[in-house]
């Protein structure tokens, strides 16, 4: 499977989870749980902002800083989506060939620098999302709600 698709994949599973949260009242998206970023809300925005830190890097543009503790609104989260959608939608269609040839360093607050292929980064943003939607599943289920299914095999892609 090419990276678009695994990203265009991931934003049609995410698009349907907006839409699953558009039931909730803002108390239910809110509330405080176990696991993951703590809510609902925040473990989407979570996945969102993380793309958006890691796409931006490997342009060269700024990172743009949020507090994640003002975030208290669903369409603020799918503003923000769509916004890091198109940007990384950019990145990706412009940069797939010689990703792994590319290569970020990141030093961390501690001093410690780290150097990661821009492969291996992508991988990392795809994979992150998968983790975070699978606590939103649980989470779901402890409500009482069905879960949006992810199963990539039997789902028809409407990206």
């Amino acid at each position: 499977m090419k990276v678009l698709e695994m990203f265009l994949y991931n934003w049609q599973i995410r698009n349907e989870w907006f839409d699953w949260c558009q039931e909730l009242s803002i108390e239910e998206l809110t509330k405080k749980r176990i696991g993951g970023m703590g809510s609902i809300l925040h473990n989407l925005f979570h996945v969102i902002d993380c793309e958006q830190i890691w796409i931006n890097q490997m342009n060269g543009t700024s990172v743009v800083e949020h507090d994640i503790n003002l975030i208290t609104d669903i369409r603020v989260v799918i503003n923000y989506s769509n916004e890091t959608k198109e940007n990384t939608y950019k990145f990706i269609q412009a940069s797939t060939s010689n990703l792994e040839n590319k290569v970020l360093k990141i030093t961390n607050k501690k001093g410690i620098t780290y150097t990661f292929s821009y492969d291996k980064i992508i991988r990392h943003i795809i994979s992150h999302e998968i983790h975070h939607i699978g606590q939103l599943s649980v989470w779901s289920r402890e409500m009482g709600f069905k879960p949006v299914s992810s199963d990539i095999l039997f789902r028809e892609p409407n990206y």
